[in-house]
């Protein structure tokens, strides 16, 4: 058993060196990530008609994990906007909603919600888009690509 000795006090110190012993592993951290959006008329598809010029918003958004804490501002619509979602979709395309935002929105609108990892890599991707909706433009009367922001 004298022999032995040593041998267990270098193991131990050596789980202990690299957490082991101690119950301390690597734990996932949180990475939050930033996203951003330029809204206006030349994106939304099928193209809005009777727009007022200017029409335009900005969509800014932190995920962590899977909450979304996002942030809506828009104006110059052709009328209330009656809701405002995250879609999946590539520029140019439309695709189903993935993220509600609000409905009926006022500028500005915030709030918070869930993602999933896929949604996520979609929207780090650029496969995502926000569009808010007017009675006038039910499909969508302006739009914007989501980007992650540096």
């Amino acid at each position: 058993m004298k022999k032995l000795a040593p041998m267990i006090a270098l193991s131990a110190a050596a789980l202990a060196v690299s957490g082991v012993a101690t119950g301390a592993t690597h734990t996932k951290s949180m990475t939050k990530m930033t996203f951003a959006a330029v809204l206006n008329v030349g994106q939304e598809k099928p193209v809005p008609k009777g727009t007022k010029s200017g029409a335009a918003g900005k969509f800014t958004a932190t995920v962590s994990g899977t909450s979304i804490t996002w942030k809506l501002t828009f104006s110059h619509l052709t009328g209330q906007a009656i809701a405002a979602h995250i879609h999946a979709g590539k520029k140019g395309v439309p695709g189903p909603v993935i993220v509600p935002l609000c409905g009926p929105c006022k500028s500005p609108a915030s709030g918070t919600g869930t993602v999933t990892a896929a949604q996520v890599s979609q929207m780090k991707s650029g496969g995502t888009y926000v569009n808010v909706h007017t009675t006038k433009n039910q499909g969508g009367e302006i739009r914007g690509q989501i980007k992650m922001a540096m």
